[in-house]
């Protein structure tokens, strides 16, 4: 069932000129993601409250018009999204759509968003087909991809010995992807891919996947999942002693959420990548307490990366002195982006966003000074070496 909640800044504008500049009198800005589903900790209704945060700090209002932030659930399907991404734009003047976790759905998403010459700025799904192939003039891809994953959590493993894989992989278009480019990175360093099986999105029973790769021999298990699917994973490869056994598994994509939801006997020395640590810095610490005390909890990359998205999209906004699609997409490819979740960022021609991603691994229990300090940041990597480069990554925006 569609949950949808209104969140409205009511300051009033005292300049018709201001109004004349922003359409409908308003700025609405749509946060769509699974929050009833194996992502809802992933992004969810914190997702949300992150945006809320973003538009409070630039003052509720932008051109003198109210900012307004509305949310709904699609529940990884993307025929549901679409209908709400629709209605959205055609009937409640919403006019950008914002986290679109899971990317069979930001793909759907963004053509219509494309169609509608509408802003849509993915923080939540991981495809690089988002700035690849289905690149959009309106689409932004801000807080992660597949490709900055493999090179964080793929290649740590096969320069520490991690050169033969097998990978269980969700059946759907971020599983492949993920698949796809920690495959091709492991390749282009020496290692080899013994194999691969495909599971469906939120199953129970991994018994039969992990079966099978811990009958192939592989070094590494890459799991190419997300959510309550990695979780289960780690704990039922836990039962058949597959770690225990000499094999290593690697969470592909695994963020703080997830570890707290699975705990740190099972996640401890887990190495994974995420684009935003709470703990990083006294910058960071400071924006992680404030959202600790909105929601009960540390943010992981999406929710930093959704708070980011929104307030560069307001940004954008003031500096092309419109909210038309247009002036607004010209102007997030022109500004860099400097807030607590990137320090010079920079957009690329084809929506990609280049920042900083980190290498983190998972503390020991014994380890851990204070609550939701869980990881060890073993490295930074450059955004210029974390991204594909966007003159090679298949759209057409930047051959132009």
């Amino acid at each position: 069932m569609r949950k949808t909640l209104v969140a409205a800044f009511a300051m009033l504008a005292s300049s018709t000129a201001a109004f004349a500049d922003a359409s409908d009198g308003k700025v609405k800005i749509g946060i769509l993601n699974d929050q009833s589903g194996v992502y809802a900790d992933f992004g969810g209704k914190s997702s949300y409250e992150a945006a809320l945060m973003a538009v409070e700090d630039f003052g509720g209002t932008v051109l003198g018009v109210p900012v307004e932030v509305v949310t709904a659930d699609h529940q990884n399907k993307p025929d549901i999204a679409s209908n709400i991404a629709r209605q959205w734009y055609d009937t409640e003047q919403v006019d950008s759509i914002m986290e679109l976790t899971t990317s069979s759905v930001a793909l759907a998403v963004q053509a219509i968003s494309k169609e509608k010459k509408k802003i849509d700025i993915v923080t939540g799904a991981a495809t690089t087909e988002l700035t690849g192939k289905q690149c959009s003039p309106y689409g932004f891809h801000w807080a992660y991809d597949t490709y900055s994953l493999a090179v964080g959590t793929g290649g740590a493993l096969v320069k520490q010995g991690g050169d033969s894989w097998f990978f269980l992989t969700a059946d759907y278009a971020f599983g492949y992807s993920l698949e796809e480019n920690t495959g091709n990175f492991v390749k282009q360093n020496g290692g080899t891919v013994v194999g691969a099986v495909r599971h469906p999105l939120a199953t129970t029973d991994f018994s039969s996947f992990l079966l099978q790769a811990q009958s192939s021999g592989a070094k590494v298990i890459g799991l190419a999942n997300a959510g309550l699917d990695t979780s289960n994973a780690i704990k039922q490869a836990a039962e058949f002693g597959i770690v225990q056994g000499g094999q290593r598994l690697a969470a592909l994509l695994f963020t703080l959420a997830e570890v707290h939801g699975l705990g740190l006997d099972a996640a401890q020395g887990l190495t994974l990548t995420e684009g935003f640590y709470w703990n990083r810095d006294e910058e960071s610490a400071k924006f992680g307490k404030r959202f600790m005390e909105r929601t009960g909890k540390m943010p992981n990359m999406v929710h930093a990366g959704t708070y980011s998205a929104v307030l560069q999209y307001l940004k954008a906004i003031e500096k092309a002195g419109s909210d038309d699609a247009d002036a607004v997409s010209k102007a997030l490819h022109a500004m860099p982006v400097n807030d607590v979740f990137a320090q010079n960022g920079t957009v690329a021609p084809n929506g990609r966003m280049i920042h900083d991603m980190y290498l983190l691994e998972v503390k020991k229990p014994d380890e851990v000074k204070e609550p939701w300090d869980y990881f060890n940041v073993l490295a930074t990597i450059p955004g210029k070496e974390a991204f594909i480069d966007p003159a090679e990554s298949g759209c057409e925006l930047v051959k132009s």
